[in-house]
């Protein structure tokens, strides 16, 4: 049946009842739910439906329930609504939530929060529980570490709504998953570069190794050394394998510098790196005068004893591109699939300063 024909059928199912919801019809039509959304989008731009959570009304009925009225002809995208799945805790997520929450309020998209399971099979719930409230698509910032990777991969790629990966990257089986993200990478050489500027020629990488974000901030960290001919390492927290705690590779960074062996360091995240700080002044060790430090994520950088330098991705952009990407996809189902990488910025303060022996490298 021809998009056209299948609209029109909808057209006269909703005109006899008056009312209809989505899944019921993807079953009766024998379609995807994402195929009745968008005819139902179609349908309602013309101004022949009226278009409500999870289904459609026909106008007159929608007058007698005092529901629309005269049915406008809408903005894209207006009227739609995401289901949008966190990770739980963190400090980290809150500003990406924002962005989604500003950017959905500008265009008129309703969000339904959800979080994240631990298992594949958590999440698979959740995200059959928001399919079935009637989303018209996904925003989907998973726990990380999910295995099998391959198979949730897989399992996403596979759904009836369209996606949006929110801050993760996606592998192999993406499928016609979308993303947005920031650039960790770039983020890692631009404060491996602002620390060869100020003289520093072996810097440290520290790290949690369950951060979603490490692995990227260790190859861009890498590629930048390789760049500027700097050593690679030493590295701290970064392999799970070695069965060291955080408080006993905090010792371990710790006494490194108190033997002048580490004097300069990237630090994934801004909470480490001011627990750290107060590690250091504990050995008489002092912020820049003994390490000088970039810390990752521009969080609460600002508001240590030594206000730090810090790599700031761009969390909230993030989540407002998010938004924007699922519009252009529900309005605009043949578009070409999407991939969008956003640069972090570096932000200057006082725990980076030059070397401070002036006739001597660091």
């Amino acid at each position: 049946m021809l998009a056209e024909e299948r609209r029109e059928v909808l057209l006269r199912l909703i005109e006899r009842r008056g009312a209809v919801k989505v899944k019921d019809v993807a079953e009766e039509m024998g379609v995807s739910a994402v195929t009745v959304r968008q005819d139902v989008r179609d349908l309602a731009g013309r101004g022949l439906v009226v278009r409500v959570h999870g289904g459609a009304l026909s106008p007159s009925a929608a007058q007698a329930a005092d529901v629309a009225g005269p049915a406008p002809r809408p903005a894209a995208g207006q009227g739609d609504v995401f289901g949008l799945i966190v990770p739980p805790g963190g400090y980290y997520y809150p500003e990406v939530i924002r962005g989604v929450q500003d950017a959905a309020r500008v265009h008129g998209v309703r969000i339904v929060l959800a979080v994240s399971g631990e298992t594949l099979a958590d999440n698979q719930e959740q995200v059959r529980r928001l399919i079935v409230a009637g989303v018209d698509g996904l925003l989907l910032m998973p726990r990380a570490g999910l295995e099998p990777a391959d198979r949730a991969e897989e399992w996403l790629a596979g759904l009836d709504v369209p996606v949006v990966l929110v801050d993760r990257r996606a592998g192999g089986q993406a499928g016609r998953l979308e993303q947005v993200a920031s650039d960790h990478a770039h983020g890692a050489g631009l404060a491996v570069r602002h620390l060869a500027e100020r003289g520093y020629e072996r810097i440290a990488l520290v790290a949690r190794s369950e951060s979603p974000n490490t692995p990227l901030i260790r190859d861009g960290y890498a590629a930048a050394c390789q760049a500027l001919g700097l050593p690679i390492g030493p590295e701290y927290g970064i392999d799970p394998a070695d069965g060291a705690t955080p408080a006993e590779w905090f010792e371990e960074f710790a006494a490194a510098v108190e033997a002048g062996e580490v004097r300069a360091a990237l630090v994934h995240n801004d909470l480490d790196a001011v627990a750290l700080i107060g590690l250091l002044q504990a050995r008489d060790l002092h912020v820049p005068e003994d390490l000088a430090i970039v810390t990752y994520d521009d969080e609460v950088a600002e508001l240590s004893d030594v206000p730090l330098t810090a790599v700031a991705p761009p969390k909230r952009a993030v989540g407002a591109w998010a938004v924007d990407l699922m519009r252009r996809r529900i309005a605009d189902p043949a578009a070409p699939l999407a991939e969008l990488l956003l640069r972090p910025e570096l932000r200057v303060r006082d725990s980076s300063g030059a070397f401070p022996t002036p006739g001597g490298r660091p």
